[in-house]
């Protein structure tokens, strides 16, 4: 059995200003460093035991990714590998508030629908596809960590699973709902088979009391 773990990142700071830089908004978007809490929770999801005895941690080439992956990658000993096929999307603009309000919703309803410079859901799903495969490839029959971004998970799982957006992403797996909106972060268990098959997803959520327990797959998020 081959496991991979699909994470969202930790909470990202909202306290930082670019007014003074010249750069556009997706170099902006790589910035964003983790807030004092999403480094406290970043700890605190790298005491998991699933995540004990983790081959390879890989993130996208986002620093909030990055400075969550680096708390499980200290814990097992290996480097953090960075790899821009996880990435989030990119928006293709260089100001934020050009993004159209239904641009979410038109992504679900036309997975080839894009800005003029930005990435389409099918884009992304297809760099991610080919990078979780060379994740599975180099480390067939071991555990591996992939930090990376919701709609990077989304977009990805919807080669098995069943998506929606409604304001928030919902992914089902055999009819069952394995994420009904994310949470920062977030842990998703995948399981491939000797064949690569993907045979069981499983959420992992992290309680108050710095401890955790497992949803069942048939229970929703609240």
């Amino acid at each position: 059995m081959t496991v991979v773990y699909l994470m969202r990142h930790s909470i990202a700071s909202k306290n930082i200003d670019f007014s003074n830089e010249n750069g556009s908004f997706q170099d902006e978007n790589k910035k964003f460093i983790l807030s004092i809490d999403g480094e406290r929770k970043a700890f605190l999801y790298s005491k998991l035991k699933e995540l004990n005895g983790i081959n390879t941690v890989v993130s996208s080439n986002y620093i909030r990714a990055i400075s969550t992956a680096k708390y499980i990658a200290e814990k097992n000993k290996i480097p953090v590998k960075v790899d821009s096929a996880f990435d989030e999307r990119e928006f293709g603009v260089d100001d934020k508030n050009k993004i159209p309000n239904d641009f979410f919703k038109k992504q679900f309803l036309n997975h080839n629908y894009k800005l003029e410079k930005g990435e389409s859901f099918q884009d992304v799903k297809n760099r991610a596809i080919k990078g979780l495969v060379n994740v599975i490839k180099n480390n067939y029959g071991k555990k591996s960590l992939i930090v990376t971004h919701s709609s990077t998970i989304t977009f990805l799982l919807s080669k098995w699973c069943d998506v929606e957006y409604s304001g928030k992403y919902i992914i089902k797996f055999k009819e069952k709902i394995i994420v009904d909106g994310f949470s920062s972060p977030d842990l998703l268990e995948l399981k491939f088979n000797e064949k690569n098959k993907l045979v069981n997803i499983r959420r992992i959520i992290l309680n108050s009391k710095t401890s955790y327990n497992h949803k069942s797959n048939k229970q929703k998020r609240k």
